[in-house]
């Protein structure tokens, strides 16, 4: 079945509504906007909580819980019930109107701000709902044991990491509490229990504006597709819970290769592969589990790295890859993959460096891979997407490359030739200007939702002819992860040419399925 899929990050959504980046309601009319322009599929990046003091969604606190900045505030019972936005101090009344109106994410001062509404609404949820024992009330003692698994230890790391311990790494903790010593632990449940009432109750009132929104979605005739992060931080609560799982001796990244002499060292925790083994890779399929209620398919961030995990020792002895042998290798990363797709669809995200055998296994699996057309090249020669496998996912960039309109402009003249000799493209061969413009989109657009890939992902900036990039990878600024679409989404829904174009062209290309309400 040939469908298309459009790439935008929550965090990006404009809506007047919105505390100065996208929220979960918000993915409901930017579905149906997607739907209209010949969209099935929906794919957000990671909505993990992120580590602190992190903007980028790939490092996250918990491979569990939902960021808590993405909470809507504005449709929260509790915080009405609180008073709304008039409970808030005039200060943060003010904030709130000049972080709707900034043109990128400011993540520090929406965090704070948010940080401060919730505790509002929690304070009117203890009075009202908890104490009472109300029906809600009930609602999030059940969910509490539904997802105790991750919830309970997630909940206390967080009032321990934040409340207590003043945002250190739970490395530098009392041994006690960071060796997870039962009494310890016990006594500080008990401590910090309405601090870890809290934790719950924000995860229980995300879960309910996600189920809610997600099943908007899917009425609308779309789904939503995640993003799964390779690894959690360090400084985490899936760490801190299973030290088991993880070697905090060294740190995971990518070896050098044509892009980089030195590689990437990513400063996260290596995955022990032989103890995961023996407890039947149980936090990877937890992982599963949960995208699955989130998500009717989902993209595995670096899956060489479930086959093969680079890494580097912290003493400076010679890196290298656990597992160690191919046999081996491949092995580990089938099972990993295997408990992946139990409940949801898979794609793998199979760029960089891979070896020739990661990609085989994963034809025999079934499960898509990339291909990105700026890359899809041998030699100098671009393959024709007409003959790209069926089994693949065809995309135009992913969220850390330049848009498409930059990518075009920056090619080198003997490239551009390249490219211009796919068949697709012969209508540019004869332009005498290298500009980007709406033939060049609609041009590129068209050959690789020609491809032969049965999906389609576009990048929502690469979708609109737009510049904007998402995430330049290395760079750590305020300015980087910080995206957002400039215009709201009423005016999105309202200008019929974009989505008219796109869904024209999903026809045109065996793309378009016809499910909407």
């Amino acid at each position: 079945m040939r469908e298309t899929g459009v790439l935008l990050p929550l965090f990006s959504i404009r809506s007047p509504c919105g505390w100065g980046l996208g929220e979960i309601p918000d993915l409901v009319p930017f579905a149906r906007w997607a739907v209209s322009a010949g969209f099935s599929l929906v794919q957000v990046l990671p909505v993990n909580e992120a580590a602190r003091g992190q903007n980028s969604p790939y490092s996250a606190i918990s491979a569990f819980a939902i960021d808590p900045i993405y909470l809507a505030l504005d449709a929260s019972v509790d915080f009405l019930a609180a008073g709304g936005v008039d409970a808030l101090s005039p200060e943060d009344r003010a904030l709130l109107a000049d972080l709707r109106a900034s043109p990128t994410v400011r993540w520090n001062d929406v965090r704070g701000l948010k940080t401060r509404a919730s505790e509002i609404a929690f304070r009117a949820f203890l009075e009202r709902e908890w104490r009472a024992s109300t029906t809600r009330a009930a609602a999030l003692r059940a969910y509490r044991r539904e997802h105790a698994s991750w919830l309970a230890d997630y909940a206390l790391f967080v009032s321990l990491h934040d409340d207590v311990q003043g945002g250190r790494s739970w490395q530098e903790w009392p041994e006690p509490l960071a060796n997870r010593d039962p009494e310890a632990l016990a006594e500080a449940r008990a401590s910090l229990s309405e601090r870890v009432l809290y934790r719950s109750w924000l995860q229980w009132h995300l879960d309910e504006q996600w189920q809610e929104a997600r099943r908007a979605v899917v009425a609308t005739g779309a789904d939503l597709m995640g993003d799964l992060p390779f690894m959690v931080a360090t400084d985490s609560a899936d760490v801190w819970a299973r030290p088991g799982d993880f070697r905090l001796d060294a740190r995971a990244g990518v070896p050098p290769d044509a892009f980089s002499a030195t590689g990437q060292d990513w400063g996260l925790p290596v995955y022990r592969w032989d103890e995961m083994a023996k407890n039947g890779y149980a936090w990877i399929s937890a992982r599963a589990a949960r995208s699955a209620e989130l998500y009717g398919a989902y993209r595995v961030d670096h899956v060489v790295g479930f086959y093969r995990s680079y890494f580097r020792p912290n003493d400076g002895g010679a890196p290298g890859f656990v597992p160690d042998t191919e046999p081996e290798q491949i092995v580990n990363g089938e099972r990993v993959l295997a408990a992946f797709s139990q409940g949801a669809r898979v794609i793998a995200e199979d760029l960089g460096t891979v070896p020739d055998f990661v990609r085989a296994s994963l034809t025999r699996l079934g499960i898509p891979g990339y291909r990105v057309l700026r890359w899809e090249k041998d030699g100098e020669v671009f393959r024709d997407p007409a003959r790209w496998p069926s089994v693949s996912l065809a995309t135009t960039g992913t969220h850390d490359t330049d848009s498409l309109a930059d990518w075009w402009e920056s090619l080198a003249a003997a490239e551009r030739k390249a490219l211009l000799a796919l068949p697709g493209l012969a209508p540019l061969a004869t332009r005498t200007t290298t500009a980007f413009d709406d033939e060049v989109r609609d041009a590129l657009l068209g050959l690789v939702s020609a491809s032969g890939s049965e999906l389609l992902l576009l990048p929502f900036q690469d979708a609109m002819g737009a510049r904007e990039r998402v995430n330049v990878p290395g760079t750590v600024n305020d300015e980087n992860w910080s995206y957002r679409v400039p215009m709201l989404l009423s005016a999105l829904l309202a200008d019929r040419g974009a989505a008219d174009r796109l869904a024209a062209l999903a026809r045109r290309t065996g793309r378009l399925r016809e499910t909407g309400p």
